[in-house]
């Protein structure tokens, strides 16, 4: 690691696991702290916040936990105040809760609709509302959204819900770096391709490897560097930016 976001304070919105393996959260979350900068683990589940932070004490870094549902406004500014009471102002948001819902429109019903668009898209909205001031008022910060590849391309799964709110952080996302380009905030979103991640460790794996033009599905820690760069100075004139992580998926055109 370069040491790159020494000094920096970035806070990690779904840091913890769903299930058994690394997520795309907790890469994010210990490449952060392995780059220098301090990091808050914030998590709905308490528990997988402590354990991540814990181990990035373990390597040497420091970290902070915090038990937060991004659905939640009160305990998303909670979250945001705790974080800036224990290290100071927030230098980066890094926001990667998502989940996918199976089920065509015909399929779905009008709570689980509700819900994909209160945990993918609304919780981007809170999460940016209580740390954008904060950045602004330093001048000077980066955003990282995590989407997905299912934003811009159909991925083979009939998921409706979740390819429009990540459509909807795609563009939630540059609409945040254009309008305040000149202020000094950056925001760029990460769209991982076929992960192997516990959200999706049930789904066939050698199907999800045969997908990949590599041959083979990425790790979080693919998905983790990405933003650890788009959050860097290495990526200052790097703005609005929708990043497929993805091994090329996105550029087949079958």
């Amino acid at each position: 690691m370069t040491g790159r976001l020494t000094d920096g304070v970035v806070l990690v919105f779904g840091a913890g696991s769903s299930g058994d393996g690394l997520s795309n959260g907790e890469a994010a979350a210990r490449t952060y702290a392995a780059e220098g900068a301090r990091v808050v683990a914030i998590d709905r589940d308490g528990a997988e916040a402590e354990r991540v932070a814990k181990e990035i004490t373990a390597a040497g870094g420091e970290a902070l936990a915090v038990r937060a549902d991004v659905t939640v406004e009160d305990e998303v500014a909670r979250a945001v105040a705790e974080s800036v009471s224990t290290f100071g102002r927030p230098t980066v948001l890094h926001h990667n809760v998502g989940v996918p819902v199976d089920g065509s429109v015909l399929d779905l019903t009008r709570e689980q609709w509700d819900a994909s668009v209160a945990v993918n898209l609304t919780g981007v909205f809170l999460t940016t509302r209580h740390v954008l001031p904060h950045l602004l008022d330093a001048g000077r910060g980066a955003i990282v959204t995590v989407s997905s590849v299912a934003a811009i391309r159909d991925t083979g799964y009939v998921y409706p819900a979740y390819n429009a709110t990540k459509a909807a952080v795609n563009q939630l996302t540059v609409s945040l770096a254009l309008t305040y380009a000149d202020q000094g905030i950056r925001a760029n979103a990460v769209l991982p391709g076929m992960i192997d991640t516990p959200l999706v460790a049930a789904r066939d794996r050698a199907a999800r490897d045969a997908a990949s033009p590599t041959g083979r599905v990425g790790s979080p820690w693919d998905v983790a560097r990405a933003a650890a760069f788009l959050a860097s100075d290495d990526a200052a004139y790097v703005n609005g930016v929708c990043l497929p992580v993805d091994g090329g998926l996105s550029a087949r055109c079958l």
